[in-house]
């Protein structure tokens, strides 16, 4: 028997804590690939208790090493990294391996990347889970309290995820409470890295029942965790039944169109023509709540990238739309807009943004708001001289690529509340989808969120699915309507509370005509912020660091 195991209690996860090699490695693979059951589509939270409890294990095994005689601070940190950089990159594989679909769309151009996209980017990825291990493994103590250990040291991970290098805050591990509409109420309260926190210390606490302690002990921090889960459902089930009916704005009528079109088609110009004819055909499809097709709608909804042309320079395309729309229907579309030659630009010519646009019945152009969050590899190259060279492209075919707006800008559209428009992922930000430019004389909070996309990149399985369940969170977290216009699907309505009013799935072409749910007041996160997640964490981090330096 190693030196090392026999430093290990007898604890039932002992062969866990003391596995070494390829084996180990399996361990935490599997064990992060198994949270991913936690996310959209499936929403199988209790997936998550595997993941942390397994996590909590690995930590324990990298703490023996500086208990050991060959042992050392050092050794024992660097074998918690490679624990939480194995398991992180088992779950961002299995989460996002969808994102091979976007290189499978020109085969000829991008196929030879996949391995980087389904691969390549869980591995750094990765690394940030590594680094939330490393700080786990700093304050780690024996007991019950390093399940709050791991709470610090994956809630740092998550947050600086979602923020360094422009951010990739997609599928936090609070997630697996934002995607149960119920469970999600408390994101109002402490935004999607408040619910990070909960659930490592939910999903972390059955690790506990493993200790080597009494039996009393052991159970407590499992029978904290029910009680909270318990707590979080009675206090998302009281604000659903309880909390006042958002109702409806008064007059407003919207159709949002959903063309499905295919993903080669949409960015190739000589499909121009056609292209306008199916969105002015299919949005003026009689439904059976609409049997005269757009007579008595006040706004028309088109998704992201709606055309392989500049919108407000195609006086024709301008004209066909301003003929189609009646006298009281307003069109909101996502398009690309370019602004004169700029010699800042980083094309080095026009500067081209990703758009959503107002289009008035006479087809002129009455309001723009560009994206912020461009998507890296996708709209833009990072180290494009660098990169260019090797044989990279981005995924959208515009020389040099787009270029990002320099604030979010609030949209200011006939008959409707002001509007906060967030254009593809840039709904999943939590904290970041509301305007920092307003219109003059207007209330500094918008009415509602508008989220044109096109998902047709990801396929048709679980990708969309996630985007979809992101943006539904941004609606409890702020307490707005949540408006979604989606090439391929999921198309919807989501009132303040996240509930889904009207809903387009995946994979069909069509209208959806609904009214539009009323804003409610600003809730805690929407006045405050990160700020309760942050006094979450200072928390966690005080009674960690208490803990530790007793020992």
């Amino acid at each position: 028997m190693s030196a090392l195991s026999e430093r290990v209690p007898r604890e039932r996860a002992a062969p866990m804590i003391v596995s070494q090699g390829w084996t180990r490695r399996a361990m935490a693979i599997s064990s992060g690939a198994v949270g991913a059951l936690a996310m959209a589509p499936f929403n199988i939270f209790p997936a998550l208790i595997i993941t942390f409890s397994i996590a909590v294990w690995l930590v324990d095994g990298a703490a023996q090493i500086n208990d050991s005689p060959r042992g050392g601070l050092i050794a024992s940190a660097r074998m918690a990294a490679l624990d939480g950089w194995w398991l992180g990159f088992g779950y961002f594989v299995a989460s996002l391996w969808w994102l091979g679909d976007a290189f499978v769309v020109e085969p000829d151009r991008f196929a030879w990347a996949l391995p980087l996209g389904v691969l390549g980017l869980p591995a750094v990825l990765a690394l940030f889970t590594g680094f939330g291990f490393i700080v786990a493994r700093l304050l780690w103590v024996p007991g019950s309290s390093r399940v709050l250990a791991l709470a610090v040291g994956l809630g740092v991970s998550e947050w600086l995820r979602g923020h360094l290098f422009t951010g990739f805050p997609w599928n936090l591990f609070g997630m697996a409470l934002g995607g149960n509409l119920v469970l999600a109420q408390a994101a109002s309260l402490v935004g999607v890295y408040g619910l990070t926190l909960i659930a490592v210390l939910l999903f972390a606490a059955p690790a506990t029942l493993a200790d080597a302690s009494t039996t009393r002990s052991r159970r407590w921090p499992t029978l904290s965790a029910g009680v909270t889960l318990a707590g979080l459902a009675v206090f998302g089930s009281l604000r659903l039944e309880l909390g006042a009916e958002p109702g409806y704005v008064s007059g407003v009528r919207l159709r949002i169109m959903q063309p499905n079109l295919d993903q080669n088609a949409k960015f190739r110009p000589e499909y121009s023509g056609a292209i306008l004819n199916q969105y002015l055909s299919l949005s003026d499809r009689a439904t059976s709540t609409h049997r005269t097709g757009l007579a008595d709608l006040t706004h028309l909804i088109w998704p992201e990238s709606a055309f392989p042309f500049i919108l407000g320079r195609d006086a024709q395309a301008l004209a066909r739309i301003g003929a189609a729309l009646p006298g009281q229907t307003t069109l909101v579309t996502g398009a690309a807009r370019m602004d004169a030659p700029n010699a800042g630009a980083s094309n080095g010519a026009n500067s081209v943004y990703n758009s959503v646009q107002v289009v008035e019945s006479a087809g002129t152009i009455l309001d723009s708001s560009d994206k912020v969050h461009l998507v890296p590899f996708g709209e833009y190259l990072p180290f494009s001289n660098l990169l260019n060279r090797i044989g990279f492209r981005q995924f959208v075919a515009i020389p040099g690529g787009f270029e990002p707006g320099v604030r979010r800008k609030a949209l200011n559209v006939p008959g409707l509340p002001l509007v906060s428009p967030l254009i593809c992922y840039e709904a999943i930000f939590p904290g970041e989808v509301t305007p920092q430019i307003w219109p003059a004389g207007r209330d500094k909070r918008p009415g509602l969120l508008l989220n044109v996309t096109n998902d047709g990149w990801f396929g048709r399985y679980v990708g969309p699915h996630q985007h979809f369940a992101q943006a539904r969170l941004r609606s409890i977290e702020e307490g707005l309507p949540l408006v979604r216009a989606a090439n391929t699907g999921i198309s919807a309505v989501v009132d303040s509370y996240g509930r889904i009013s009207a809903e387009l799935p995946i994979g069909i072409d069509g209208v959806l005509d609904s009214k539009l749910p009323a804003s409610i007041e600003a809730t805690l996160f929407a006045r405050f912020g990160n700020l309760p997640a942050f006094a979450m964490f200072l928390l966690l981090l005080t009674i960690s660091a208490v803990n530790r330096f007793r020992v």
